[in-house]
């Protein structure tokens, strides 16, 4: 199996400039039932109303959480949707024909995208945080950002009312780079179908990933967030990746023994489990721990005698937990993933990647450290 961006899956070329959106792919999976909201051209059948819009408020008015006091999530549209059709406008007769059809088309919603499940999760630990804590601004707040010219924005509102997203907040940058506001926002994590753009926001210190569309989907839960992340250059630094493409798994093995009570340095998506840890405490000081909504995992390929204690000494010197550690001395992550079924797996080797989506799972690249420069074999490294 072979993964490509979202945007160019199921046999779709790549656009050689910035689009207003772009597909998620053509595949025939878990979303098509979703088809029949679409009103088409020519047909009799009438769009179903969409559900009435759940308002959130509390003393005052309508809250919002001040971006620097909330755990903010940047999603792109063409994850958060599925808009494959669209892009085939775009590329088949151009911006104008596809600006046209966005706005004639702009009553029927957009299909849900692989970040979907992610965000609703999102917002259903946000309504466990607001009853629990009424005033507090320590929520997550999410951010659409896209690509798209201003007249998209319509459809994408009316799409995000259908499917009742609590999402107020809009970046449309009609074809120019969204990075600066990722960073005006206070963006903790950005989740992109550009791997260009996610390299962009790791290079600025914000955590990012590419979204993947798997063929399948596992069901995942709709009471409990669930997040699980890989060790080596997503939560950690790649140094240990480095001891090992330069110098072989022996040498890694003893090197990990030696710097046992050595920490790793951080990686680019630890300040994410700091965030998520912040939030699940909040949950443990109601008397939620066994419940908490919130639940992370470390799938690594590492092994836990030889190499995966550092990991945990690190993680413990943080100040952070996960509450699963899986230590798969290189076996496939794939089938450990199915039966965690996390919103969303982060690794940053495309191998680990295609298998998690070849079982179903929701995956997501990033991009960052050694392994880019060296991709990862079938038979090579267990330390990931």
């Amino acid at each position: 199996m072979s993964l490509d961006p979202v945007q160019v899956m199921k046999g779709q070329e790549p656009t050689a400039i910035p689009t207003p959106t772009t597909s998620n792919g053509d595949s025939k999976g878990s979303w098509d039932s979703s088809k029949d909201v679409y009103e088409h051209k020519g047909s009799t059948k009438k769009p179903r109303s969409a559900p009435v819009r759940r308002a959130r408020k509390v003393e005052g008015g309508i809250f919002f959480p001040k971006p620097e006091n909330a755990v903010t999530i940047a999603v792109s549209s063409r994850v958060l949707f599925r808009t494959e059709k669209e892009q085939k406008v775009f590329d088949q007769m151009g911006v104008e024909e596809y600006l046209r059809y966005q706005m004639e088309h702009e009553n029927e919603p957009f299909a849900p995208g692989p970040a979907f499940p992610f965000v609703k999760a999102l917002d259903a630990v946000n309504t466990k945080l607001r009853e629990l804590y009424p005033e507090s601004e320590e929520l997550f707040d999410i951010v659409l950002v896209t690509y798209n010219h201003a007249h998209v924005g319509i459809r994408l509102i009316n799409t995000i009312n259908y499917h009742n997203l609590f999402i107020e907040r809009f970046c449309m940058t009609g074809g120019s780079s969204p990075i600066g506001y990722l960073k005006a926002w206070h963006t903790n994590l950005y989740l992109s179908a550009d791997a260009e753009k996610v390299k962009e926001a790791l290079a600025e210190g914000i955590a990012a990933a590419t979204m993947f569309m798997p063929e399948k989907q596992t069901e995942v839960s709709e009471t409990q967030l669930r997040v699980a992340f890989d060790g080596d250059a997503v939560l950690f630094s790649d140094e240990s990746e480095r001891i090992f493409k330069a110098h072989g798994l022996d040498k890694f093995f003893e090197h990990e023994r030696e710097n046992e009570n050595t920490l790793l340095d951080h990686g680019p998506l630890k300040g994410f489990l700091e965030l998520l840890g912040k939030l699940q405490k909040k949950f443990y000081a109601k008397g939620h721990r066994l419940d908490c909504p919130i639940r992370t995992y470390l799938v690594t390929a590492r092994s836990a005698a030889s190499s995966g204690i550092r990991a945990l000494k690190t993680l413990r010197a943080w100040g952070l937990e996960t509450d699963e550690a899986l230590f798969l001395a290189g076996a496939p992550k794939g089938p450990m993933l199915e039966k965690i079924r996390p919103h969303i797996y982060f690794d940053d080797q495309m191998f680990h990647v295609e298998g998690a989506a070849e079982m179903g799972t929701v995956a997501a690249h990033v991009p960052y450290g050694i392994a880019q420069k060296h991709p990862h074999k079938k038979s090579s490294n267990p330390s990931k």
